[in-house]
């Protein structure tokens, strides 16, 4: 029996992947609420899940992440995500669905309903790296490119440390930032030696594409869906937020704020601790308007 805390768990087959998804409660009980990211694994939303125990809650890996492995290596782009989210819905017969993305799941979710409005009743979309709209774009591009070369060449380590250190800056960044030394992995917790492997599921797959998505401005505001943006009262001027405040401009809607922080919604057992029940209290109001 499903629970709240005790999920169903499935399998899905899409186009060079293999989908791995979780339910709490009954799908027919209610309007089901979607919590994606990426490359966030489901693990990421449990705490967040179990506030929810009103209504049917699904969770997923996307492609190439944890329980849910990909065929073919390259880029996973936000276009081939959404089309992954719209066979999920599709499987769950039930819709249309409201979903809540963070992160790149964010961005995935801008796709899907740019593609498939009519299975989305109400999208929240939380600090989306929706880097083309920033004004200091082409600084961040050269960044994000310096980090893939660096993951090319150093691996994990050295790669992810610049990407953490790009994503606390609080200001615009300037073309001084690209002289700066880079950062000790360590420092991070992170590991200073290469071991060679290149399938990191955030720099191998996702993290040009995603940063590099620019939403269609011509279709979301006039899609059916409700779109709702969203950013950490804790982000202050970093890039996600930045680039959420940027989407909600550019839709005509106002920037909602959220408790903690571009993870506020996990957990204890996550590493990243924020809030969630504080989260879901807001996430709550959201959808019920």
């Amino acid at each position: 029996m499903t629970t709240i805390d005790r999920p169903i768990t499935a399998t899905l087959e899409v186009p060079g992947a293999t989908l791995t998804y979780d339910v709490r409660g009954d799908l027919q009980s209610g309007t089901p609420l979607l919590l994606v990211g990426s490359p966030m694994d489901a693990n990421g939303f449990a705490a967040l899940a179990t506030q929810f125990s009103d209504r049917p809650v699904v969770t997923y890996d996307p492609r190439g992440v944890m329980r849910s492995p990909r065929d073919t290596p390259g880029l996973s782009t936000p276009e081939l995500h959404a089309d992954d989210l719209h066979r999920l819905i599709d499987a769950l017969g039930v819709g249309p669905v409201d979903l809540f993305g963070s992160s790149g799941g964010a961005v995935n979710g801008l796709a899907l309903v740019a593609a498939h409005p009519e299975q989305v009743r109400t999208l929240v979309a939380h600090e989306p790296p929706t880097c083309p709209l920033l004004p200091d774009y082409p600084v961040v591009r050269a960044v994000v490119d310096d980090i893939d070369a660096t993951y090319q060449r150093s691996g994990m380590g050295p790669a992810m440390a610049k990407f953490i250190m790009m994503l606390s800056q609080t200001e615009p960044l300037t073309a001084a930032y690209l002289d700066q030394p880079s950062p000790d992995p360590s420092v991070f917790g992170l590991p200073t030696d290469d071991d060679g492997s290149r399938d990191d599921a955030l720099l191998s797959q996702n993290l040009l594409s995603c940063t590099g998505y620019e939403p269609d401005f011509d279709v979301l505001p006039k899609a059916s869906t409700r779109v709702v943006i969203g950013a950490g009262k804790e982000s202050g001027g970093e890039i996600s937020a930045r680039a959420a405040a940027e989407v909600a401009k550019r839709l005509g809607v106002e920037l909602t704020m959220f408790p903690g922080g571009h993870a506020g919604f996990a957990g204890e057992g996550y590493g990243m601790p924020g809030d969630p029940e504080g989260f879901a209290a807001v996430l709550r109001t959201v959808l019920a308007r």
